[in-house]
């Protein structure tokens, strides 16, 4: 028996939710391709296929609507959390610790039937940009935005970010960015999440394990390193030469390469084209442009190819948010995959139990205090 670094290669579960075929470069959600709900589909709908495995009809779409906007206002303790800690927690940390105080109030969080998970699903789906938004607010001296009960689930996020209302097409940007990072197979952070739910610990348990396995910087934060990188090289005509000496420095370009990906990344073809709009749109192209040059550079010199951080960290940069926002936008487009995934591990269980290869010393005899010595090399250090 030999062990697999980071279980690569090792099937830990069956799932009815995304397929991934990294070498042709696909991903389906439920048997439907990215490409097609990209550019066909909105939040709500691609929420409803996941957790209940079809696409909706129009008054079950509307129904998803409904119990969405109704349960996006958080309970006081919540802000009050918030209110407390906004100046000096992350967001990350943030969203981590009130999305567990979560569980504190709801009424289904010891119950794991499908039907409870689905009702705490709607909630915590809600309520994370909610959570997010205030945050933002808070720890900038500005009081929260209240949600808006009209508007869809995209559109409220940027409205609680910026207290107005957005534009077309900067609640399309967001809504399909949202969509493109839904689900994506048995990443760090919903892997953590079924662990967590195969204990038949509760759902707010589980999100929260996928929030904190998230704030890693192997898991989360490529886009927001892709941004700090853009806002460095700071011009088009410098984004070659920096691109090569980074890669002559053995550097990573941040936003490049994927653990399954062969070829580009899907859902970066969709964001690229968005970056590209909005960049128009705003008149600051120049954050696409250096994208391109960047994405050409590095293909040319050494075969990499984008993945979803690298386009979508402009196109958060262009509709509003702070770089440190950018993982919280993340967990909020991931989350209803994550809540599918627990509904999936929970409807049949077992607890996940991988094996491990022991690597230490061979059974040996226990030695009486007074007759050890200092192993070399683990002394301790002095005490100052």
């Amino acid at each position: 028996m030999f062990a697999k670094e980071g279980l690569e290669g090792v099937v830990a579960a069956r799932t009815g939710l995304s397929l991934i075929d990294g070498e042709k470069g696909r991903l389906s959600y439920r048997g439907y391709s990215i490409h097609e709900l990209a550019e066909n589909s909105n939040f709500e709908e691609v929420v409803h296929l996941l957790w209940y495995g079809e696409l909706p009809t129009a008054s079950q779409l509307e129904q998803t609507r409904k119990d969405l906007s109704s349960q996006r206002a958080l309970h006081p303790d919540a802000l009050d959390l918030l209110k407390r800690f906004a100046r000096d927690a992350s967001p990350m940390d943030m969203m981590r610790t009130v999305a567990s105080a979560l569980a504190i109030h709801d009424p289904d969080v010891n119950d794991s039937t499908r039907e409870a998970n689905l009702r705490k699903g709607i909630r915590l789906t809600a309520q994370l940009p909610t959570i997010v938004t205030a945050h933002e607010r808070l720890r900038k001296g500005k009081a929260p935005v209240p949600p808006d009960a009209g508007l869809d689930h995209a559109a409220n996020y940027l409205y609680m970010l910026h207290d107005r209302k957005p534009d077309a097409l900067s609640t399309r940007s967001l809504d399909v960015a949202m969509i493109l990072q839904m689900d994506h197979g048995l990443n760090a952070s919903t892997f953590a999440a079924r662990v967590t739910a195969g204990t038949m610990a509760d759902l707010h348990a589980a999100v929260t394990s996928a929030i904190g396995t998230l704030k890693g910087p192997l898991h989360g934060g490529a886009n927001h390193d892709v941004m700090v990188m853009l806002r460095t090289i700071g011009e088009v005509e410098k984004a070659a030469e920096y691109v090569r000496m980074e890669l002559l420095q053995k550097k990573k370009i941040p936003g490049f390469g994927h653990r399954v990906y062969r070829t580009i990344d899907p859902r970066a073809i969709h964001l690229r084209a968005l970056s590209e709009r909005l960049g128009r749109s705003m008149g600051q192209e120049k954050w696409f442009q250096m994208s391109v040059v960047i994405e050409k550079t590095a293909k040319e010199l050494k075969n990499l190819n984008p993945n979803v951080d690298f386009y979508a960290a402009s196109v958060y940069y262009l509709l509003g948010f702070e770089m440190d926002l950018f993982t919280p936008i993340f967990a909020c487009s991931r989350a209803p995959g994550w809540i599918a995934h627990v509904i999936e591990q929970h409807t049949d269980n077992r607890l996940i139990r991988p094996l491990e290869e022991y690597i230490g010393p061979p059974e040996r005899p226990y030695v009486p205090l007074d007759k050890r010595g200092l192993a070399a090399g683990l002394e301790r250090p002095q005490a100052m």
